[in-house]
């Protein structure tokens, strides 16, 4: 019984480390579609009943699907083209279940878009986004 936790508990750790660093450039990833307005890219990695949750600007809102995100998606880079991008503090979570990668991000064109972005991942895909208008503080 002792060395199937124990193997248990190597597997997991091996899992695990297998994960590590894996969401946090997928995020990478993800912003620099964004930046770029690349369409293909941005909605690539989305599962099909992911959540992005839109807080603060003009398109604030919850997004349910593919086809809602790709439509918030499509109405941002209509409107704003191709963009420059600032990532920063990117930190990631990660289990065999998932990982969680939280960033600073800040994309510039026709002004500056201060971000608090949170992503998390399950089973490869894109379960929920967060992207989280991040005014500076006076």
């Amino acid at each position: 019984m002792r060395t199937a936790f124990i193997s248990a508990l190597a597997l997991a750790t091996i899992s695990g480390t297998a994960l590590a660093g894996d969401g946090a450039e997928k995020a990478k990833a993800h912003f620099a579609a964004i930046a770029a307005a690349d369409m293909a890219k941005i909605t690539a990695d989305y599962s099909d009943n992911a959540v992005l949750q839109w807080v603060g600007g003009p398109l604030d809102g919850v997004y349910t699907g593919s086809p809602a995100i790709k439509d918030v998606w499509t109405k941002f880079t209509s409107a704003q083209g191709s963009l420059d991008v600032d990532v920063k503090d990117v930190r990631e979570a990660f289990n065999p279940k998932g990982a969680t990668v939280t960033a600073d991000v800040v994309f510039k064109g026709k002004g500056p878009i201060p971000l608090r972005y949170v992503l998390v991942y399950r089973d490869g895909k894109l379960a929920n986004e967060v992207w989280q208008i991040n005014p500076p503080k006076n």
